[in-house]
């Protein structure tokens, strides 16, 4: 035996040991692995089903792929388009109907010496403390009576009531995060009242305004429950269409319309990150 082979075979093999670092990091890894799976599964699932044009159980993956009901959804006799139309004029009027209200009621609430300052925050918070299901039955037999039920003017008002929380909050802590030192220098050098508010404090909070509009907008954009028992069957609104096409077995329209609605949301959420400073943050609820 050579003395190379005769070393090599007495040269002892190193074992492999799971320190506690090697453990804690195979942990960590695969808690990321199943949070990203959480996260990106069903998403992912609803990206095959916009692309499958045949899927069967107990196939993996779709039998057929394609474009076809791509196709379907955007063609000229589609209802996707009129749909897409209502839900974002409904949004966009619910967006300026909540800031009718929250820009003033936020920017009086955002003074510490308001009384019952806390009694009326806690007032915008009822509407999430009761369920959807019961709340918009009941509003929509009053609406019915009203001759509201099946309008366009129904569904904001319904919406507003669902959004103005997050307007009327995010709308305090935005005016709380102004520095009142400008308000109080401007107004010894002789702005009025008026001047000031327009001129000074409102550019300020403006970061903050955007993002309850964005909020609002999105929480309208996607609201389901309010829309189906107040405006169906006369209206229809996106996430109307998207219920229906589901329950009628046709999950490719309806994964393509749930993306239609998941775009803008992710959109509109990064550049809430981008207005949503952290000295506004820290201001939410006080």
């Amino acid at each position: 035996m050579s003395p190379i082979v005769e070393n090599r075979a007495l040269t002892p093999t190193r074992a492999f040991t799971l320190t506690p670092f090697r453990a804690g990091l195979f942990w960590q890894t695969l808690l990321l692995v199943l949070l990203l799976l959480m996260l990106l599964g069903p998403v992912l699932n609803l990206l095959i089903w916009t692309v499958a044009e045949r899927w069967y159980f107990p196939h993996a993956l779709p039998d057929v792929w394609g474009m076809k009901y791509w196709s379907q959804v955007f063609s000229p006799y589609s209802d996707v388009g009129g749909s897409l139309l209502t839900s974002i004029a409904i949004a966009l009027l619910t967006v300026g109907v909540c800031l009718v209200v929250a820009v003033p009621a936020g920017y009086a609430l955002s003074r510490k010496a308001m009384p019952l300052r806390f009694f009326f925050m806690l007032l915008f918070l009822i509407p999430q403390a009761f369920p959807g299901l019961t709340v918009y039955m009941n509003v929509a037999r009053l609406f019915y009576q009203w001759g509201l039920n099946g309008t366009v003017a129904g569904v904001v008002l319904v919406h507003s009531v669902h959004g103005m929380m997050y307007a009327i909050w995010i709308s305090v802590a935005a005016f709380s995060s102004v520095d009142p030192q400008l308000a109080r220098a401007a107004r010894n050098l002789g702005a009025s009242a008026t001047y000031t508010f327009l001129r000074i404090v409102l550019p300020q909070a403006a970061p903050g305004i955007i993002a309850a509009s964005i909020f609002v907008f999105l929480e309208s954009l996607d609201e389901f429950t309010g829309a189906f028992f107040v405006g169906a069957p006369d209206l229809s609104t996106l996430p109307l269409l998207l219920y229906n096409a589901s329950m009628s077995g046709n999950y490719q329209v309806s994964s393509i319309t749930a993306l239609i609605l998941l775009l803008p949301s992710v959109a509109f959420m990064l550049v809430v990150n981008r207005f949503m400073r952290p000295e506004m943050l820290s201001k939410l609820g006080k």
